[in-house]
């Protein structure tokens, strides 16, 4: 399992319409391709103006599979909804370590 970490900064009034326009457009955009499974979105009581996604993909060829025409389709349309300005301040790319069972 590969993860897809990404963080976002918009001011704090904005946060909850933030998330709930990427809940209706970026997330069920996702599922529709392979190898996703699940996504998170994670906020801090100490930082109003973050938001993160944790985003679940079985492999990272999948993952890197989507076409960019169509991620740029996307977030054009998630921009267009949302009408305010954020900041896309990191991506970072984890795997899931497994132990094998002894």
């Amino acid at each position: 399992m590969v993860i897809e970490w990404l963080k976002f900064r918009m001011s704090a009034e904005n946060r909850e319409r933030y998330i709930r326009i990427d809940d209706e457009i970026w997330t069920p955009a996702l599922k529709q391709y392979d190898g996703f499974i699940s996504k998170e979105t994670w906020i801090s009581p100490d930082d109003p103006e973050v938001v993160i996604f944790v985003i679940r993909w079985e492999t990272r060829e999948q993952w890197f599979s989507i076409p960019e025409d169509e991620l740029a389709e996307i977030n054009t349309r998630f921009d267009n909804a949302l009408g305010f300005d954020y900041t896309f301040e990191v991506s970072q790319e984890y795997q899931v370590r497994r132990f094998p069972v002894s």
